[in-house]
């Protein structure tokens, strides 16, 4: 089989939707792959990335009817230039006007030393792709970073006059085993604490990170009184170290997750490493800091060994405004049982899922735990046997089908330890169960939230032991028609969660979450 292809191309025809102000048909005689290639040497000062492209003047001299405008645009350094065709060759030339000028009067020469070392300072220490909350991170980052180094300069000083470093007196062996020694200990103690406490760095990240700042702050203060107390260096010194220790496991092990809030590109190596240029930069500010403090009362040796005490209340104090302020600024989109929880209450109030920075907002720290306050708090566990259960809860136990993966129940009151725990829901889950399940499961329940709270029969049927057949009837009515609600609504809540950039894979929930029960059919 032979086969012929006859292909005629006219490259005449070929038609450019350029902007032109003349037709260049005629001009355009030279091959594209001979075109000689200049710049100009004009540079970009006040050029407003999104104006101006359609201002692009030729060289001097050159008549402007004859510029062809190419549609390719190069953004770099914080200068904007076009590629123009003029005459018989190919320029590229900046955007700000004053097309051939060769000299630059000194105001536009310092303007433009500044717009292009502000450039080259945002790319040093800005990852390329993040939201706009970064930079207020950053901001707070630098404020906490600088303060907090600047202390932890002046905590290493009095820590050496207080074991004798320096000094004719001093031992070196005693002094290098009191260090040695609150250092392991140090250590041990940040091990038990990272284990003992793995799952809440997921699901109360920025609540476990500001208690741990608070701590490492406490920790300066201590290392401060040393000098004051050479005889218990050691007890002093270790306790200093244990908070130290513990408040850097909890940083990082936070750290991760923190940056990958950021990484909306998945450049989460990225957001990383400019964090840690980010951290060096600003520890050396506060070195530098701490170093001329110590300079203007170097002549006064009561004056500089009292300056610690003076700035270690206003220095702590920026320092843990900055982290508190930093913190708000970080935009989880992990789901915990307390975000999924204001954003059930948004999307039942208001029918609308709020984003990650809208319930970052309402969220907040909670370092003083005095959220989860409300009537009818909704709890994720299996039901307690130390406690009475109520009989609606054993009714609901009792319904349950091989089908089912979480029952919702109610949750009389009980004390446990020095706190009495309020009535409550209960969402118990079934192992096997997925995040459908958990979403669907803690709906309902915030479902069924809201109509307890418009009715007060509920209040004392939870701790009566004999219940009418008319509260039994009641309550679950109440179980099915907040079931249906939730089914109905599942499909959309997820699509709107996904859209706005929830990660709905998983749930992180704590260890006493996680707890599950397993269906035996008898």
């Amino acid at each position: 089989m032979q086969s012929t292809l006859n292909a005629a191309i006219n490259y005449h025809q070929l038609n450019f939707q350029w902007k032109s102000q003349k037709p260049i048909s005629r001009k355009f005689k030279t091959s594209p792959k001979n075109l000689p290639l200049t710049n100009s040497l004009r540079t970009s000062i006040n050029y407003e990335p999104e104006e101006g492209l359609d201002k692009v003047p030729g060289p001097s001299g050159s008549e402007p009817n004859s510029v062809l405008r190419l549609p390719v645009v190069i953004r770099q350094s914080g200068r904007v230039s076009r590629y123009i065709y003029e005459g018989n060759s190919l320029k590229l030339v900046s955007l700000d006007g004053g097309a051939g000028s060769f000299s630059l009067d000194f105001e536009d020469a310092f303007r433009k030393l500044v717009r292009v070392s502000g450039f080259g300072i945002k790319d040093f220490f800005i990852p390329k792709q993040v939201p706009e909350n970064y930079m207020g991170y950053v901001k707070w980052k630098f404020l906490h970073r600088v303060f907090s180094s600047a202390l932890q300069v002046l905590a290493t000083q009095a820590m050496f006059r207080a074991i004798g470093i320096g000094y004719s007196r001093s031992l070196p062996s005693a002094a290098a085993l009191n260090w040695v020694l609150k250092d392991g200990l140090g250590r041990l103690s940040r091990c038990i604490y990272t284990a003992s406490l793995a799952s809440a760095f997921d699901t109360n990240l920025k609540r476990v990170r500001f208690t741990t700042s608070v701590l490492f702050s406490l920790s300066i203060g201590i290392e401060l009184l040393t000098p004051t107390f050479p005889q218990y260096f050691l007890l002093l010194a270790t306790l200093a170290n244990i908070a130290k220790q513990i408040s850097l496991a909890c940083y990082l092990a936070t750290g991760s997750a923190v940056h990958r809030s950021f990484a909306i590109a998945d450049n989460i190596g990225e957001v990383s490493a400019k964090a840690q240029i980010q951290t060096v930069s600003f520890d050396n500010l506060g070195l530098m800091l701490a170093a001329l403090l110590n300079m203007l009362f170097k002549n006064n040796q009561r004056l500089l060994a009292g300056l610690p005490f003076f700035v270690y209340p206003i220095f702590s104090a920026i320092d843990l405004f900055g982290i508190y302020q930093g913190l708000q600024h970080v935009h989880l989109q992990t789901l915990t049982k307390d975000r999924l929880e204001i954003i059930l209450n948004s999307w039942i109030d208001f029918g609308h899922v709020p984003s990650p920075a809208e319930v970052s907002k309402e969220e907040g720290i909670d370092f003083l735990w005095t959220k989860n306050k409300e009537l009818w708090p909704i709890r994720i566990r299996c039901l307690n046997t130390n406690s009475e259960i109520p009989k609606l809860s054993m009714m609901a136990m009792q319904s349950l089908t091989s089908e089912d993966y979480y029952f919702v129940c109610m949750e009389s009151s009980c004390r446990e330890w020095t706190r009495i725990k309020p009535r409550g829901i209960l969402l118990c889950l079934r192992e096997g169960s997925g995040t459908a399940d958990v979403i669907m499961g803690l709906l309902q329940a915030c479902y069924i939230r809201k109509a307890l709270l418009f009715s007060s029969m509920w209040e004392t049927a939870v701790e009566d032991k004999d219940v009418s057949d008319l509260v039994f009837k009641e309550w679950f009515k109440l179980i099915d028609d907040s079931k249906q609600s939730a089914k109905r609504d599942l499909s959309t809540l997820n699509d709107q969660m996904g859209s706005l950039g929830w990660a709905l894979k998983h749930i992180l929930l704590s260890t006493e979450e996680q707890a599950r029960y397993s269906f035996v059919d008898d």
